[in-house]
């Protein structure tokens, strides 16, 4: 039986060691293993963040094994080849496939009967691998998506409207990558229309402001990868969003990697749109609106994702 007060994470990288921080300050979990192929890091990266916990709420962070994968609620897995500079996300596909076969069919030999959170990068292929390879109910094996997406979108939404973030209604949505969509035909601000409310402020050219917003959120990644490497804190913070909505059973709205059956003539792939999250996973996608350009922009996203599944050895 899933305990849903314990955590799994495989890959002791950037990303998931700040995951593992940013959940052990939430006092979501009462214990996280963590998994690496290289046990003396798992081992220190589960040290390090354990030194923080007198200044949260107890709980135990420790190096484990695939075993551990047996009783828990949630597993994390942020396991795979970091992209690099000049990199695309869709560039990553044939080495994280080949580490993913390794890393899922270990999971699904322990009769996990939790949430399989898929992290790793490019997140919506991955995730339906993971679905095949894992043999779970497909609710049951979701990909962060374009959860961090639409979380810039909003940040970058509130600097330019100079209002709180958390009172943007906006989604990415399609690929986690260079074909995602910013819906700006649903965007809006605590229920007023996005436009109206950039004009309340002054801002009346719309379509150039929007342009300028989704490229620069859509080229996030690459700039802090210029800059630093690697991205990280944003991702864990996100990462963190989602297993608060599976711990607590929330049931929110969040733009996650699901299968799509035909929704907007997609059919067959992964991709990220808004669906109801909970203890079960993906309870139901959302009936989002779309205007017919947004729908077309999406079918063609979904063909790039499609074109590279299809030629993958899994």
């Amino acid at each position: 039986m899933a305990d849903y007060r314990k955590a799994v994470m495989v890959g002791c990288g950037f990303v998931g060691s700040a995951s593992v921080f940013a959940l052990m300050q939430s006092g979501l979990f009462s214990e996280i293993a963590m998994i690496d192929a290289d046990m003396e890091k798992a081992e220190g990266e589960a040290m390090d963040i354990s030194h923080g916990i007198p200044f949260a709420k107890q709980m135990k962070v420790y190096a484990g094994n695939y075993d551990d994968v047996k009783d828990a609620g949630i597993v994390i897995v942020t396991a795979g080849a970091n992209q690099k500079p000049g990199e695309t996300r869709l560039d990553l596909v044939n080495k994280n496939v080949g580490i993913f076969k390794q890393i899922i069919p270990e999971i699904a030999k322990r009769n996990f009967e939790g949430i399989l959170l898929i992290v790793a990068n490019p997140v919506d292929i991955l995730t339906q691998v993971a679905q095949k390879l894992s043999g779970l109910p497909e609710s049951r094996v979701i990909g962060s998506g374009t959860v961090l997406d639409s979380g810039r979108l909003k940040y970058r939404l509130g600097e330019h409207l100079g209002v709180d973030s958390k009172s943007v209604h906006a989604f990415i949505i399609g690929e986690h990558g260079d074909s995602e969509i910013a819906a700006w035909s649903s965007a809006n601000i605590s229920g007023i229309p996005l436009n109206d409310f950039c004009e309340m402020r002054g801002h009346f050219q719309h379509v150039e402001a929007e342009r300028e917003i989704a490229e620069e959120v859509k080229n996030s990644a690459y700039e802090i990868i210029k800059r630093k490497r690697a991205t990280y804190f944003g991702v864990a913070m996100a990462v963190k969003r989602i297993c608060e909505v599976i711990v607590r059973d929330e049931k929110s709205v969040l733009p996650v990697s699901t299968a799509m059956h035909g929704e907007y003539g997609v059919d067959g792939v992964v991709l990220s749109m808004p669906c109801i999250v909970g203890k079960e996973g993906i309870e139901t996608k959302v009936p989002f609106q779309l205007n017919e350009e947004e729908t077309r922009t999406l079918q063609k996203s979904a063909k790039v994702l499609k074109d590279i599944v299809d030629k993958l050895d899994v």
